[in-house]
């Protein structure tokens, strides 16, 4: 197994070793740095190049907000649900929001009104599209014990549910606003 690898290698070190540069001026087109002027400044060319994109930029392909105006753009989940996400756990202290995955987790709040109790939501946007079922909301709950430590606690099925839909309804508000002001 050993050699195997080690003659791939060299059949791959002999293979770029034997490439040519035909083209030396088309270096000109990366940026330079200046030699005689002893200034620090880069000079970038102007000049068009290809990529392996093609005649889009890596920025343009993906996060083109032409390409679909309910997607948002910046981030990898559909825009609508995660600020009506933040807006409906704006509460919550936030532990982790991470915009490319559409998860945002929330640390332990305790409602002054309620002494004894706290709970903790996670909230996952699945999908670009504003979807009902793009986003799932999980709510946990702890209540003290007579010794003073929390313990879980259980949760109305219908809780997780009615933040889903509160999430769902500020998002549709929030499309509905933007195509009113464009």
């Amino acid at each position: 197994m050993r050699h195997t690898s080690l003659i791939i290698c060299f059949i791959i070190a002999f293979s770029l070793a034997g490439c040519s540069f035909k083209d030396i001026k088309r270096e000109a087109s990366y940026p330079t740095r200046p030699e005689a002027s002893g200034s620090d400044k880069i000079i970038y060319s102007t000049e068009k190049r290809d990529t392996i994109w093609g005649d889009e930029s890596l920025t343009s392909r993906f996060f083109n907000k032409d390409k679909d105006k309910n997607q948002g753009t910046g981030i990898g989940v559909n825009s609508f649900l995660w600020r009506a996400s933040l807006d409906t756990i704006s509460f919550l202290p936030v532990q982790n929001a991470d915009p490319f995955g559409g998860v945002i987790l929330t640390d332990w709040y305790e409602d002054p009104s309620s002494q004894g109790e706290r709970f903790k939501i996670n909230v996952y946007i699945m999908d670009r599209q504003l979807r009902s079922d793009g986003v799932k909301v999980s709510v946990f709950k702890q209540a003290l014990d007579n010794n003073g430590n929390w313990r879980d606690s259980t949760v109305e099925k219908t809780t997780n549910v009615q933040i889903e839909n509160t999430i769902l309804t500020r998002a549709r508000e929030l499309r509905v606003s933007q195509q009113s002001s464009e």
